[in-house]
């Protein structure tokens, strides 16, 4: 039960871990550099690149094993139309070629443009870009990072990190988001099946 070694650690023992393996991968550290490097507003490397890392590194797999590409997002509404945000998806594109996964680049002033075509269901317009981890499906996914000027990482989890070094895939009602959580985790528990799948509330 190694890999469970920071479950119930608390927030500070958990962040600590977090940044000490986030450090030790190249493929994060170059994302998070880059988006340093493309200035972007409110930037944050969030979702599968941290949380599968994590996962791979504390069962012994490979790094980069279920994880299909790194989502970047930044806070911009000084220009909220899609070819302020194709520009600086072009730009990202170059400043990212080298990555060995892909990176998306999404600015979460946009979100609540696009979501509700896309998804049947509406989306408040956010603040900053932290916010959007308030309305994912799934709990455990709520962690993001951040190269700060003086060099240290900020950790930005919502719902803290326990569920994510407890291998939890906890769901998140605040959207009725039930297929999405549940595609999701079934994924998940296919290639790591240690961890545990929460169900979707019922009621």
């Amino acid at each position: 039960m190694t890999h469970l070694r920071y479950a119930g650690a608390g927030r500070e023992a958990q962040e600590r871990a977090l940044v000490q393996i986030i450090r030790s991968q190249p493929h994060l550290m170059a994302i998070l550099e880059g988006m340093n490097a493309l200035d972007l507003p409110d930037p944050l490397l969030a979702s599968g690149a941290i949380y599968n890392t994590v996962w791979n590194v504390l069962t012994g797999r490979p790094v980069l094993t279920g994880i299909n590409d790194a989502d970047v997002v930044y806070f911009d509404d000084s220009d909220l139309s899609y070819a302020a945000e194709d520009r600086t998806i072009r730009r990202a594109a170059a400043q990212f070629a080298g990555s060995p996964i892909p990176v998306e680049v999404r600015n979460q002033a946009r979100v609540h443009l696009w979501f509700p075509q896309r998804f049947g269901m509406a989306y408040p317009p956010l603040n900053r870009s932290a916010e959007m981890m308030l309305y994912f499906a799934t709990r455990t996914h709520a962690v993001a990072a951040r190269l700060e000027p003086d060099g240290g990482i900020s950790i930005h989890a919502p719902f803290g990190l326990d569920d994510m070094f407890g291998f939890r895939v906890t769901p998140n009602p605040a959207l009725p988001n039930r297929e999405t959580h549940e595609c999701k985790a079934a994924r998940a528990k296919a290639i790591w099946p240690e961890l545990t799948i929460v169900p979707w509330p019922t009621g």
